[in-house]
């Protein structure tokens, strides 16, 4: 199917071109959003009609987005899931918990915006990009851990394996030392043994 664009459309085109689709992701996606019109003579007499005012709205939004765009690029937001000692999550995270995650940050967003070629199954660190125009993409990243202060040794650079390493070597330094202190107790016990005074009749052997 012949269309013209609306509005630049990734791998597509830009607003104006005439391009050839197949006629499933016409219908289902670019003619019901408003991305795109069928290439009739009709309609492409309506977009030259409507192209300066088309242009100057994409233009409004265009910078609408690129300033927001700068607050928001780079940002980091925490997801608390569960998840096994390995790091895979219980689940998943999605679109939409990423869009929930940004906006509880202060920043409205829809899970359409967020772009996530598969749902997030472990924990860590992961960029994620957000198209809040079709000219202006930015990255956020999801700092996905098991509680607030798992989420902040992970922002300080410190991977799950790491954490996990430091909390074996601190149960073992643990165990390590409730051993010595029995050893030090059994020690402490043997010396006071020796200096038990002898029974009488060992005296009076001597």
């Amino acid at each position: 199917m012949e269309i013209i664009l609306l509005e630049r459309v990734a791998k597509l085109g830009q607003m104006g071109d005439v391009v050839s689709v197949k006629e499933g992701y016409a219908r289902n996606f670019l003619l019901p959003q408003g991305k795109a019109l069928r290439a009739n003579a009709a309609n492409i007499a309506r977009f030259e009609e409507q192209k300066a005012q088309l242009e100057a709205q994409n233009l409004e939004t265009r910078q609408e987005a690129e300033a927001l765009g700068a607050k928001l690029d780079g940002q980091q937001f925490v997801v608390i899931r569960s998840a096994s000692d390995a790091g895979a999550l219980y689940g998943s995270v999605s679109t939409r918990d990423a869009a929930d995650a940004a906006t509880e940050g202060g920043f409205t967003l829809d899970r359409k915006q967020v772009k996530l070629p598969r749902p997030i199954k472990e924990l860590g660190l992961h960029d994620v990009h957000v198209s809040l125009h079709p000219e202006v993409e930015v990255t956020i990243q999801l700092n996905v851990a098991r509680s607030p202060e798992e989420a902040e040794l992970q922002a300080a650079g410190k991977s799950i394996q790491e954490l996990a390493a430091e909390e074996e070597a601190a149960a073992e330094f643990e165990i390590a030392e409730l051993f010595d202190d029995i050893g030090s107790a059994a020690m402490d016990d043997d010396e006071s043994g020796d200096a038990t005074p002898q029974p009488d009749s060992a005296r009076d052997d001597a």
